[in-house]
C-alpha cells in the first residue's frame, strides 16, 4: 500500500483541463459553474490545494474556463 498522498501538478492539471473538455463540451454558461461544482465535490481537499497553489503561480498549461473556475472555488 502506498503513502504517497499528492499527485504531480502535471497530473492535476491534466485531469483539471479533462474536467473542463468535457464541460466546455456543454456550451458556454455552463462550463466554468460545471467546472467548479465537480473539482468542489470530487476532488481531494488535498487536491484542491495543490491546483490552486499551481494557479496563484501563473496556472501554466490550465485552460481558461479551468482557471475561472478555481478562481470561483477561491470565493
Amino acid at each position: 500500500m502506498s503513502t504517497h498522498t499528492s499527485t504531480s501538478p502535471n497530473r492535476l492539471i491534466y485531469m483539471a483541463n479533462q474536467i473542463g473538455t468535457f464541460f466546455n463540451s456543454q456550451g458556454e454558461g455552463k462550463a466554468v459553474p460545471g467546472i467548479t461544482e465537480h473539482i468542489r465535490k470530487f476532488w481531494d481537499p488535498r487536491m484542491r490545494k495543490q491546483i490552486m497553489a499551481h494557479l496563484e503561480a501563473g496556472g501554466e498549461g490550465l485552460d481558461p474556463n479551468v482557471k475561472d473556475a478555481l478562481a470561483a472555488l477561491k470565493n
